[in-house]
């Protein structure tokens, strides 16, 4: 589900899974998990650093798995690489990064905020996912389709996994 945002430079979107919050919140938490999640369609992540703790730093990279299908990477040919700081965890609520591209490239510059909101939808969890601050380098349609796809690895990655006591016997 896509809606308006206020801001010029921004995108919303949201997912329901089928996991309580608990168990969701803890995908965000863990660097294999969020490695295996977060890279949108096309793509594979790596996690250099997670340090998932208010004040944290953490940096990752996603990279195309096929350079030639791809519009070119931010931080080099085929990747993108981010570092930011984990400003703000809420268990079971939100988790908010605060992140910026490593890059030469001067539209592609500036803190990019991301807040991952957890919310209860029918004993489900609604997660829904504000970008801020999205640098002018990135079309909002791609951002905005870049964390539809994220949050169905995320909802593809919890309702499969063997922690979702949803999923189990």
């Amino acid at each position: 589900m896509t809606q308006p945002s206020s801001s010029v430079r921004s995108t919303r979107v949201s997912q329901i899974i089928k996991a309580p919050r608990e168990v969701v919140y803890r995908a965000f938490l863990e660097p294999d998990a969020v490695a295996s999640w977060l890279p949108p369609d096309g793509m594979t992540g790596h996690v250099h650093t997670f340090e998932p703790r208010e004040g944290g730093k953490f940096r990752l990279s996603l990279t195309y798995k096929n350079p030639a299908e791809s519009l070119g990477g931010k931080s080099s040919a085929d990747t993108d690489t981010v570092e930011g700081t984990f400003a703000e965890l809420l268990p079971n609520e939100k988790i908010v990064w605060v992140s910026e591209f490593e890059s030469d490239q001067p539209e592609f510059a500036g803190e990019m905020k991301i807040t991952w909101s957890l919310a209860d939808a029918d004993g489900r969890t609604e997660v829904t996912a504000l970008c801020e601050d999205i640098p002018t380098g990135i079309r909002l349609e791609d951002n905005e389709m870049g964390s539809k796809s994220s949050l169905q690895n995320l909802a593809a990655f919890i309702e499969r996994g063997s922690n979702n006591p949803e999923t189990q016997g």
